[in-house]
């Protein structure tokens, strides 16, 4: 392996008003607004403090006729204000909001899982886009497939890139190469496996468009953190991705420095390596190299287990190449010494620099080597990186959206009284959704659901499956106990 050959997949140009990403050009970071599109002060206020943060490109619902026409106010006051910040529009369901969003934005994101093919409708934005200069992402997301393709993939990464790929051959067709397209999930698994196969799909047909990463619902706290940065660090480190977004239940200015700080890590990165086993990120074939079923973290017994500890500026290359040079059933714990000032910034280099090799199947355990810390400190975020991973869970994992325009209550505040009622709870997987657009479908892997239903009023899940509809919030937290507790899941805390 020579270390001087880190490299990104090559990709050709795409601007977005000012910037441009692809073609060379810096990993872009951005946000999305989670004001109503509609108060054009409030989220015209939120996409300064985005752009003051470092997010050159920002998103916008525009889940309606109303909120795609008043982008055009929210431009000009951007504007007028001196801010030249892309503007991007996020559109779900009603192909006609994607034409009238275009007349006043940068780019377009369009859900293909909305889309009727003979229609002729995603041409007809293809051209209105080519006449104003505006760029298109294709952004499929896990569990909102078009029903077509969910019937022979199902809700699968190979269901994801036959999406992708239909509408990106359209646009092939139709010389039009402003385009970005996404496979987001927030199963780190399932997001991994997706890209890399649409990025096996793009080459094969020599398709080299800019592609957008990020983990979605990733959640709040240092848990979102590190589930972003395992699943984006993943595909960052095999040189795929051109901008970036980490999806935070927060305010949106505070998803910029995390992203940043993965940007830096890898543009500063050394080596290049190939993924030898692409099949282990399967979630149907997904396989580990030892027999080890509860991988371990620092102050648990590692008898019998090789400590392989790296000391280079790439170390998931070369602690990768570390193990593949071992006999396939020894277990392998990794060691790193890290000095970073705060344990955020910790979690997130060690997340985005062990975290592929365990999403690749080829560790069984961890052990971070930070004198700033304490132990306890330092035992979170491993557990936290080996459930972000998807190999050990040791706290309830919560699938909540960063929230939007769209959503329907006060998100952050929420999640904060279910993590209260449910953290000490196991094996757990909740899902907090602002809307409909996000749940079920994009919660797809979570045990429980609440999830915006109107305004004060929010549907329960078990599963995908409603259980109560239209409930009202206040009643929400306690029906939600309730549930898990009828389904056997609830423990007391301390049992």
């Amino acid at each position: 392996m020579n270390l001087s050959e880190y490299r990104r997949r090559p990709t050709c140009e795409v601007r977005i008003g000012r910037v441009a990403i692809g073609g060379g050009n810096p990993v872009a970071v951005q946000s999305m607004t989670n004001t109503d599109t509609n108060d054009t002060p409030a989220s015209v206020a939120q996409i300064e403090r985005i752009d003051r943060a470092g997010g050159k490109i920002v998103r916008l619902t525009a889940q309606g006729r109303r909120e795609a026409e008043n982008l055009g106010a929210i431009a000009a006051q951007l504007r007028a204000d001196g801010y030249d910040t892309a503007l991007v529009a996020d559109v779900h369901f009603v192909p006609e909001v994607a034409a009238i969003a275009a007349r006043y934005v940068d780019k377009v994101r369009i859900n293909p899982g909305n889309y009727r093919s003979e229609h002729g409708e995603f041409e007809a934005l293809i051209e209105q886009c080519r006449q104003r200069g505006v760029a298109l992402r294709i952004g499929v997301n896990h569990g909102s497939l078009a029903r077509r393709v969910f019937d022979r993939w199902g809700d699968t990464p190979q269901g994801m890139v036959v999406s992708a790929m239909e509408f990106l051959r359209v646009c092939r067709e139709r010389n039009f190469d402003q385009v970005v397209v996404s496979m987001k999930s927030s199963n780190t698994r399932v997001m991994v496996h997706a890209y890399r196969l649409l990025v096996e799909a793009m080459d094969a047909e020599g398709m080299h468009y800019p592609i957008h990463l990020g983990v979605t619902e990733a959640g709040n706290g240092l848990e979102g953190r590190i589930k972003s940065a395992v699943g984006i660090g993943a595909l960052l480190a095999d040189g795929i991705g051109d901008t970036i977004r980490v999806s935070l239940t927060e305010a949106p200015e505070h998803e910029i420095p995390v992203a940043q700080q993965l940007v830096e890590q890898f543009a500063a990165r050394p080596g290049r390596f190939e993924v030898l086993h692409p099949e282990r990120y399967s979630p149907t074939e997904f396989r580990r190299r030892s027999r080890v079923q509860v991988p371990v973290v620092g102050g648990e017994s590692m008898e019998g287990f090789r400590i392989l500890e790296s000391t280079s500026e790439n170390p998931t290359a070369e602690l990768r190449a570390a193990i593949l040079n071992l006999e396939e059933d020894c277990p392998v714990v990794l060691r790193r010494h890290y000095d970073e000032p705060t344990l955020e910034r910790l979690a997130v280099r060690a997340a985005a620099d062990l975290g592929p090799l365990f999403l690749d199947g080829l560790a069984d355990g961890i052990w971070l080597d930070a004198p700033r810390y304490t132990e306890e400190e330092l035992r979170r975020v491993e557990l936290m990186i080996l459930q972000a991973a998807r190999l050990r869970f040791s706290h309830t994992e919560y699938i909540a959206c960063p929230s939007c325009g769209r959503t329907l209550y006060d998100i952050e505040q929420t999640l904060a009284a279910i993590k209260a009622r449910t953290s000490h709870l196991k094996n757990l997987r909740i899902g907090v959704m602002g809307c409909i657009v996000n749940g079920p479908g994009e919660m797809a892997d979570a045990d429980y659901g609440y999830v915006g239903a109107a305004p004060g009023r929010i549907t329960l899940y078990k599963g995908r499956t409603v259980v109560e509809r239209n409930i009202p919030q206040e009643e929400a937290l306690d029906r939600l106990v309730a549930l898990i507790r009828e389904n056997g899941d609830w423990r007391e805390p301390g049992e």
